[in-house]
């Protein structure tokens, strides 16, 4: 069993997502704790509803970056965490906090990696004129929006698409692949080479899992 911890900034809904998976008595995880960088993040009531210990760590009562991410770090070993997922965390994480985690941590970003890292980006997919986008749950690294991809998502971009749009149709398929991924690496599916991720199943599971991960008029 692998303990997971979750960092939110806001509603967290990919957080509900991941704890809703992890309410399967099958699940190879056990949610140990939900952290916040804000101390109003609407995402932590929604943790307790799930029964999970919830706590806030204000980035701006540290006066650097390792500082917050030491008292972040602390509070997650404190649980025993073994995979560390980010849901919506908005914050950069230092190369301590990376280091201390290294290749356990997961994230999940709404846009076909490596294009499009950073924010607002199915507005910067609407105006280049790209025809597909989706989403990408990756390890992070010290990059932003970096490291060796997981799984990814494929959903079409509409002619009419707005950023609205085509960011809910994206949030769908988060919804999904985030708990598949991180149980396939729970269950050490994952091979970490130096510059990939090998998914170790079969050419029949991934043609199954594949099925699960395009869009299909829904």
């Amino acid at each position: 069993m692998k303990n997971v911890g979750i960092l939110i900034s806001g509603r967290g809904s990919n957080m509900v997502s991941l704890l809703r998976s992890m309410k399967d008595e099958n699940h190879p995880c056990l949610p140990r704790i939900v952290i916040s960088n804000v101390k109003d993040a609407s995402g932590l009531q929604k943790a307790k509803e799930f029964g999970v210990k919830t706590v806030v760590i204000d980035h701006k009562e540290s006066k650097t970056r390792e500082e917050h991410d030491k008292k972040i770090i602390d509070a997650l070993n404190k649980e025993n965490v073994d995979i560390v997922c980010l849901a919506g965390y908005m914050r950069l994480l230092s190369s301590l906090f990376v280091q201390n985690f290294k290749n356990r941590i997961l994230n999940i970003h709404p846009a076909l990696l490596p294009s499009f890292p950073g924010l607002n980006v199915q507005k910067k997919a609407i105006d280049h004129g790209v025809r597909f986008s989706g989403c990408t749950v990756h390890i992070v690294d010290e990059l932003c929006d970096h490291g060796l991809i997981l799984l990814q998502a494929v959903v079409p971009i509409f002619p009419d698409d707005t950023e609205e749009t085509l960011s809910q149709r994206i949030l769908h398929f988060e919804h999904k692949i985030y708990p598949l991924a991180l149980r396939l690496f729970a269950e050490n599916k994952f091979e970490i080479e130096e510059k990939r991720a090998i998914l170790k199943i079969t050419n029949k599971e991934y043609e199954n899992l594949v099925k699960n991960l395009m869009w299909n008029g829904e």
